[in-house]
């Protein structure tokens, strides 16, 4: 069982996990021997955490529950809270995470909490624009890393800018192997284009699995 771990901070941007979180939880176009996976939100206590839109959401499990080990996940949504140091907490895991070959995802804020931990030093990755960091994160020293697109995966850990949230979407989904090829590639047009063609073919490469 795959788990993947969706962190709830307080005035997260709760529309950059928009379609990762959907898909993930709806299985609606998995394919039919997809790996079980279960989203489970975390925070550093059960207390309802209130999103950037005005939702308000209880979690599921604290961050001491989260499972340290390669079939766990970590989602970091943006926020404009990363700065406090409370949330520390939940990166000292994610460090935890990628040293026991577990997958760590962080969009917008996130990647600046990643980069003050060192965590972004020595693997390709994004943010939102160049220089982005470095005017953030004092510390920060994978400058030479950095790659000018909306997300990047780098074996189990992908980063993505403040308007990446489609293409992270795409590279989770894509990491965790449970949309077969074609399916991937036809939902990711048919969101990033609008055009319908796409979403035929996307019902299509669903129906012949079944």
């Amino acid at each position: 069982m795959i788990t993947v771990y969706i962190y709830l901070i307080a005035t997260m941007a709760d529309w950059e996990l928009g379609h990762v979180t959907a898909e993930l939880n709806s299985k609606r176009f998995f394919m039919q021997d997809a790996p079980a996976v279960c989203v489970k939100t975390v925070a550093l206590t059960k207390e309802p955490v209130k999103t950037m839109g005005g939702l308000t959401i209880i979690p599921d499990c604290t961050i001491e529950e989260i499972e340290v080990n390669e079939k766990s996940v970590l989602i970091l949504p943006g926020a404009d809270t990363w700065g406090e140091e409370k949330n520390a907490k939940i990166i000292a895991k994610a460090a935890e995470l990628l040293e026991a070959k577990g997958c760590v995802c962080a969009i917008c804020g996130a990647t600046v909490a990643l980069a003050n931990a060192g965590l972004l030093n020595n693997s390709p990755h994004t943010s939102n624009g160049a220089g982005f960091l470095e005017m953030f994160c004092p510390s920060y020293k994978g400058t030479a890393f950095y790659v000018d697109a909306p997300s990047v995966c780098d074996g189990n850990l992908i980063t993505a800018s403040a308007t990446g949230g489609l293409m992270f979407a795409k590279q989770i989904i894509e990491h965790l192997g449970v949309f077969s090829d074609t399916t991937l590639e036809e939902w990711y047009a048919y969101f990033s284009t609008g055009d319908a063609s796409h979403f035929f073919a996307l019902m299509q490469s669903v129906n012949k699995q079944n």
